[in-house]
């Protein structure tokens, strides 16, 4: 019998100030490393006030990560050294490896009604490929798969596989899924998970039972914003759900739907250097990457 996966923590993203003044939630981040190893990041940008988001992130480096950015409402305009522009969509999602270096900006613009909203995941790079060259997947909402399993569940599939069939974006370093699912009222979605590799959920809308023994108790960590669940039972919107391993996850939505990420990866079990948008493995790479930036012999690629 396949061993499910157990609740490890689970906690509430917190409100952040990032780029020149876009107002987000934070579901982890630096201070998470290395409980989500491949993962570094996860931010939800959400928000009907434009002057919280309208100033956007304009030109910054990255090097030894990958960025990826998925849009739910509104849209994001996007261009970067390797010469791509364009505007991310409702529905759609980038994913770029920024490798060895790129230099990049990104304007949020909203909806006709001014609301945006959508989330941007960092994984990291292991040391082997920090230095890879730049990769760049602009990806439509219209090429990805929406898979409708037994009960109605609905999942697109950005990376991973559901029912035979895969996401477009493939032939990823760390081996991730990037999932968005959405389970009708109580009914049950279950998926299998490596072994090994580390999952997580994050809620979008409703409350769902997250392990099949309807727990969602968390350790309460003193001066952290980890809290104690176990009265409430089940998770809602802007709960990041970090699992112990095993071999599947059975979600359970209650009497209405939940939507969530459902996001896992190969851990990679190495140092992590991190100052703002470069992550290295030591703190000479990390100076060594932005003497470069301020001399401009950041960028390696043609």
């Amino acid at each position: 019998m396949q061993s499910v996966r157990k609740i490890s923590k689970v906690w509430k993203g917190k409100p952040v100030i990032e780029g020149a003044g876009v107002h987000l939630k934070r579901a982890f981040g630096y201070h998470e490393v290395p409980l989500f190893d491949p993962f570094l990041m996860l931010d939800d940008f959400h928000s009907n006030y434009p002057p919280h988001y309208l100033q956007g992130f304009p030109w910054h480096p990255h090097r030894g990560i990958e960025t990826i950015t998925y849009v739910l409402h509104g849209r994001v305009e996007h261009a970067d050294s390797m010469g791509n522009e364009g505007v991310i969509a409702s529905g759609d999602v980038q994913w770029m490896t920024a490798g060895s270096g790129v230099i990049h900006q990104e304007m949020p613009k909203g909806d006709n009604d001014g609301l945006m909203w959508g989330f941007q995941l960092w994984a990291n790079l292991p040391a082997s490929r920090k230095m890879m060259d730049p990769r760049y997947r602009g990806i439509v909402g219209n090429e990805i798969p929406e898979v409708t399993l037994e009960g109605g569940i609905r999942v697109k599939v950005v990376c991973g596989e559901v029912g035979g069939v895969k996401g477009p974006v493939q032939d990823v370093v760390v081996s991730p899924t990037y999932l968005d699912v959405t389970v009708p009222p109580e009914t049950t979605f279950t998926h299998p998970a490596a072994l090994g590799h580390r999952v997580f959920a994050y809620v979008v809308d409703g409350q769902g039972y997250f392990d099949p023994d309807r727990d969602a108790y968390a350790h309460e960590v003193a001066g952290d914003n980890y809290f104690d669940l176990k009265r409430q039972c089940a998770c809602s919107a802007e709960n990041i759900i970090l699992y112990g391993d095993g071999a599947k996850v059975v979600i359970t939505a209650q009497d209405r739907p939940v939507r969530f990420l459902l996001i896992s990866g190969r851990p990679i079990g190495e140092p992590v250097a991190w100052y703002g948008p470069i992550v290295m493995n030591t703190q000479e790479e990390l100076r060594i990457a932005f003497q470069e930036y301020e001399k401009g012999a950041f960028i390696k690629h043609e």
